[in-house]
């Protein structure tokens, strides 16, 4: 098959004009079916040959968008014969209604499929009531127009998000066949997700595991709380040193509900420092508000290849200063 040529997948912000109108217009692929694909459904082969969804390249199919060179008759469940070719027209996406800003956020890794980025603290991940402007997508719309072809909705390739006050590093599909597979990884929980937290006073144990339900808070309905009628939630977690009544904890999540780290280590009488939702009679050495939480560590299987593909992210400056101020002799810091 050949594929869109290297500007469809752009990985630079300064051709975003000249990028964004290619991608808005219609275009129509050659797809010869290789040996790879041998025993595969016709679905299958556009699906992952085009970087599309499974469901999305059933629909071209039924649209009559998927033209055989041999004139037979098809339907997304015929199995594809090494040597066939076919002509793939996709038409272009529906336009969004968000405009790209230049957003300040670090991109750790691209490739066609994915991105990973290393989000700072006080970054909304996506538009929201009171967040209309200078959110995540936005910035990623910016560097990478393509994002547009998703659906045309307002969330484009956000597979999973961190809180504003969160900091650390998120994975972003960048076409359908990543965002299938990336979020079908994240409801198996087939993703790694270790998080950095600094909270008040020691669990009771070195190690432990938090297993307890999370669900909306009944007396303030801007937070959650661990309730018995909530949804599951799992966390592990891994003191790393304590000092000067705070722990500097390693956590796993098994679950990704709302504010799960932050509930669970409440509901344990340790909550994280800088967190006024949670915590707001303990001091915080943060302004603007900025909980002691940050995403050190994803890894997951790449959505096209299945490789292991592992990041890590170092700790902000704002973070090692608090650690400074009770460890001055720089004690363990990530």
């Amino acid at each position: 098959m050949r594929l869109p040529s290297k500007n469809n997948f752009p990985n630079e912000a300064n051709d975003a004009e000249a990028q964004t109108e290619e991608v808005c217009a219609s275009r129509v692929y050659a797809m010869a079916v290789g040996e790879s694909m041998a025993g595969h459904r016709l679905d299958f082969a556009v699906s992952r040959e085009l970087g599309v969804s499974r469901a999305y390249a059933q629909r071209l199919i039924k649209k009559g968008r998927v033209t055989p060179s041999n004139g037979r008759r098809i339907k997304p469940s015929i199995i594809v014969v090494p040597g066939e070719e076919y002509a793939v027209d996709v038409p272009p996406p529906e336009k969004l209604e968000l405009e790209p800003e230049d957003v300040a956020f670090e991109t750790v890794y691209c490739d066609r499929d994915i991105i990973v980025v290393n989000k700072p603290a006080g970054l909304v991940v996506h538009p929201a009531p009171g967040h209309w402007r200078g959110t995540l997508v936005h910035g990623l719309l910016f560097r990478f127009p393509e994002l547009g072809n998703l659906n045309g909705v307002e969330r484009p390739g956000i597979v999973h998000r961190l809180d504003s006050t969160t900091s650390g590093l998120m994975v972003v599909a960048r076409n359908g066949l990543g965002q299938e597979r990336l979020y079908k990884a994240f409801k198996e929980r087939r993703v790694e997700k270790i998080y950095l937290a600094l909270c008040f006073g020691a669990p009771p144990a070195k190690r432990g595991t938090i297993d307890l339900p999370i669900g909306r808070d009944e007396t303030h309905r801007t937070r959650m709380a661990a309730v018995g009628d909530g949804r599951s939630a799992v966390t592990d977690y891994r003191v790393l040193w304590s000092r000067e009544g705070r722990s500097l904890i390693e956590c796993r999540l098994h679950t990704g509900r709302t504010h799960q780290i932050r509930v669970h280590m409440k509901a344990i009488g340790c909550p994280l420092v800088g967190d006024v939702l949670y915590a707001p009679s303990r001091p915080s050495p943060f302004e603007p508000p900025r909980v002691f939480l940050h995403a050190w560590k994803l890894a997951f299987k790449h959505p096209r290849d299945e490789r292991l593909m592992s990041f890590r992210a170092f700790l902000p400056e704002e973070l090692r200063a608090a650690l400074r101020q009770i460890s001055p002799t720089g004690r363990s810091l990530p």
